[in-house]
């Protein structure tokens, strides 16, 4: 996509409060496009939420009716995807594992079913292209499925990415475009005079920005500076999650989704290129702990194994958790604030990975441009 760049917006000077891939790929959008960007991030780049993620293009399978506004979104942005990856590569030098296969939404008891059913009449009643399958039809797609299944979602546009890979790709893209990143480097505060955003304090030092961009997941209400209506309301919620190593003869193709309605965690299996099989996610609000706990690795073992009951004797070769940036209403929230030269783009919640692309492009046509688009006029931090 190219973006019209107004002469008064060349060159300016942003700072980008964050380095996950959210940050990351606006640092990069904008390093193109000629500004001078710095990224500062608390820890390792791209090594949080980005990190901990699956990888899941899934605007399809994880719709909500009331949602409609960030289904549209999530939508568009899965579309994006393949000329993004395209650009990223090329830019990188990297693979980032894009793959197109689909997802399958399966259902493993009578229970299950009748979930489905239900998701599946919202998914037709927002015009969504999926198909209803029998669990037999299923099985002819991924053999390893459990004969137990008895209808299935298969939703052809719903896909995958290497979050891991992507994050790579994108430091590596960000700095061959001569964009300076600052690792392990806390932001104090963000100093603001006179209602406008002016730099940030690291350590004792003020580093002065044209443009500042707040995109800290769920630590970017915890910066001081922010007066209160401009604070973002933003929560980390746990996600518990695993990989198991696939072998030969136990390979899945595609990402498979099971709702589970008597169990407290729905899991989700997705295979990668490297052969790791990536398993999650528990939902927990439990603020900043992320250690892992039997239960949630239990529940997550256990829809998988009723999923797919060939997982049994694959070896497990990770465990982690992440904290995801959950929003008040679970929507990002992007675009100017009530101070000035101060933008938004944090609270992504589940949906980090999916809505990159089109967060990237949409914040950094908002720092050239000095216009917000309607893609992304819903999500401002005003609607609260």
């Amino acid at each position: 996509m190219t973006i019209p760049i107004s002469k008064t917006h060349l060159n300016q000077r942003v700072i980008i409060v964050g380095g996950g891939v959210i940050g990351l790929g606006i640092g990069w959008q904008l390093a193109k496009a000629g500004c001078t960007v710095s990224i500062y991030e608390r820890n390792q780049a791209g090594r949080a939420a980005s990190w901990a993620a699956a990888g899941m293009l899934a605007p399809h399978a994880e719709v909500h009716f009331e949602e409609r506004e960030l289904l549209n979104m999530g939508v568009q942005s899965c579309r994006m995807y393949p000329e993004w990856v395209a650009e990223l590569e090329t830019d990188s030098r990297m693979n980032v594992g894009y793959r197109a296969e689909g997802t399958l939404i399966v259902g493993v008891d009578r229970d299950d079913a009748r979930e489905l059913e239900h998701l599946y009449e919202s998914q037709k009643l927002l015009d969504l292209k999926v198909e209803w399958i029998t669990g037999r039809e299923a099985r002819e797609m991924e053999p390893l499925l459990s004969p137990k299944i008895t209808a299935a979602i298969w939703s052809k546009d719903d896909h995958q990415v290497d979050n891991r890979a992507m994050v790579e790709a994108l430091i590596r893209a960000y700095q061959n475009a001569d964009g300076i990143l600052h690792e392990d480097t806390s932001v104090g505060k963000i100093e603001i005079v006179d209602g406008k955003a002016k730099g940030i304090w690291v350590k004792d030092n003020l580093e002065e920005a044209d443009v500042i961009v707040l995109a800290a997941g769920c630590w970017s209400n915890d910066i001081d500076g922010l007066p209160e209506a401009v604070q973002p309301p933003v929560r980390p919620v746990k996600g518990q999650m695993l990989a198991l190593q696939m072998e030969e003869g136990i390979v899945l193709e595609k990402v498979i989704r099971a709702p589970r309605a008597k169990y407290p965690t729905d899991v989700y299996l997705v295979p990668k290129d490297d052969g790791r099989l990536v398993i999650g996610a528990t939902s927990e609000e439990m603020g900043f702990d992320t250690r892992l706990t039997a239960g949630g690795l239990f529940e997550l073992l256990r829809g998988t194994w009723e999923a797919v009951p060939g997982i049994y004797d694959l070896p497990v070769i990770e465990t982690w958790a992440g904290l995801r940036p959950g929003s008040r209403d679970n929507a990002p929230i992007l675009g100017e604030t009530g101070v000035e030269n101060l933008i938004m783009a944090t609270g992504h919640y589940r949906n980090g990975i999916l809505l990159t692309p089109i967060t990237a492009r949409e914040i950094a046509a908002l720092i050239l441009t000095g216009e917000t688009s309607e893609n992304i006029a819903h999500f401002q931090l005003s609607r609260f």
